[in-house]
C-alpha cells in the first residue's frame, strides 16, 4: 500500500506570502499533495485557482488540489479546462475535488444557485460526465442536463496526466456517487462529517463501487483531520469534531489506525495555526513516525 501524505492551506488574501512559503517548505520538505480551500463568496479569500497557479510555479513535485472547489459557483466547463491547463502548466501536478455545494445563501448571494440535497447531487453528476468529455479531444461535448448543458462544444485540452476527480462527500447518495464514478473520497473535515461515521461511509463507497463493477481500492481515500502538533503526549480519541491535539507519537498512531482500521491510504493535515512551526513538526516528525507504524 503506497501512503500519501499532504497539508491543507487557507487562502487567506492577507497572507498569501505566508502561504506560498509554506507550500516551498511542503515541497523541500517531502509532502505528497497540498489542498486549498475554495469558498469564492469568502470576503478575506483570495481566488483559489488563482493562487493554486502560484503554488504551482512556486514548487517543483507537491500535486495540488481545490479542498474542494465549490462547484455551483464555478461551471464545469470551464472548470474542466482550468483543470487540464494547470495539470499542462505544471506537469501532471494537479488533481481536482469537488463539492456539491455549502453555505447555499453565501452561494446564492453571489450569484450562484440555491439547491436541495438532491439538485445539488444531480448537478454534480453531471458536471462530472462533462468534464471528463471535456479532457478528450477530438470529440464533441454534448451534454443536456437538468442543471448543466453543453451543446456540442469541441472537447480539449487533455491533461497531462489522468487527472483525479474526488468528491467531497458527506451523505449515503453522495457517498455512492463517489463509489460509482469517484476517483477518489476527499472526506470533509469532522465538522461537517464526524469520526464515528467515516467507517460507515467507507463502506457506502466499496460496496457502489462493487455493484458498479470497480475495483474499491482504486479509488483514493483521503482522511482530513483539524488539529496541533504539542510538545507532549495528550490522549487521543476521534469523537464527533474534536480537533486531534497530542504529540507526534499520538498523531502517528491515530493516522495509522485510520490506515488499517478504517481504510484510509492519504492524510490531510488541517493545523489549527497556519505557521512554519506546524509544517515542520507534521513533515518531520508526523509523517516519518507514522510512516515507521505502517511499514513495521
Amino acid at each position: 500500500m503506497i501512503y500519501r501524505f499532504g497539508v491543507q492551506l487557507s487562502p487567506s488574501a492577507a497572507g498569501l506570502g505566508e502561504v506560498r512559503a509554506l507550500a516551498r517548505l511542503a515541497d523541500r520538505d517531502g509532502l505528497d499533495l497540498l489542498g486549498v480551500q475554495d469558498h469564492p463568496y469568502a470576503a478575506d479569500q483570495a481566488d483559489t485557482f488563482a493562487l493554486i497557479a502560484t503554488l504551482l510555479a512556486d514548487t517543483e513535485r507537491l500535486r495540488v488540489f481545490p479542498d474542494v472547489a465549490s462547484l455551483p459557483l464555478r461551471g464545469p466547463a470551464v472548470l474542466a479546462k482550468q483543470a487540464a491547463t494547470l495539470d499542462l502548466l505544471s506537469g501532471g501536478r494537479f488533481e481536482l475535488a469537488l463539492g456539491a455545494g455549502a453555505f447555499w445563501p453565501a452561494i446564492s448571494a453571489m450569484g450562484g444557485p440555491h439547491r436541495t440535497a438532491g439538485e445539488a447531487l444531480r448537478a454534480l453528476e453531471e458536471a462530472i460526465e462533462i468534464i471528463r468529455a471535456m479532457w478528450r479531444p477530438g470529440e464533441t461535448v454534448k451534454v443536456s442536463g437538468t442543471h448543466y448543458t453543453v451543446k456540442g462544444v469541441h472537447a480539449g485540452p487533455a491533461p497531462a496526466h489522468p487527472v483525479g476527480i474526488w468528491l467531497g462527500s458527506v451523505g449515503p447518495k453522495a457517498l455512492a456517487l463517489t463509489g460509482r464514478v469517484g476517483d477518489g473520497w476527499a472526506a470533509p473535515i469532522p465538522h461537517y462529517l464526524p469520526y464515528e461515521a467515516w467507517r460507515g461511509a467507507q463502506d457506502v463507497i466499496t460496496r457502489a463501487a462493487e455493484d458498479a463493477g470497480r475495483d474499491p481500492s482504486a479509488i483514493t481515500r483521503i482522511a482530513q483531520l483539524v488539529g496541533h502538533v504539542t510538545d507532549g503526549p495528550a490522549g487521543v480519541r476521534l469523537q464527533g469534531e474534536e480537533p486531534v491535539r497530542t504529540d507526534a507519537v499520538g498523531w502517528a498512531r491515530v493516522l495509522a489506525g485510520l490506515a488499517t482500521e478504517t481504510g484510509f491510504d492519504t492524510f490531510v493535515y488541517w493545523p489549527e495555526s497556519g505557521d512554519e512551526t506546524q509544517l515542520r513538526r507534521w513533515t518531520q516528525e508526523v509523517v516519518p513516525a507514522t510512516r515507521a507504524l505502517l511499514d513495521a
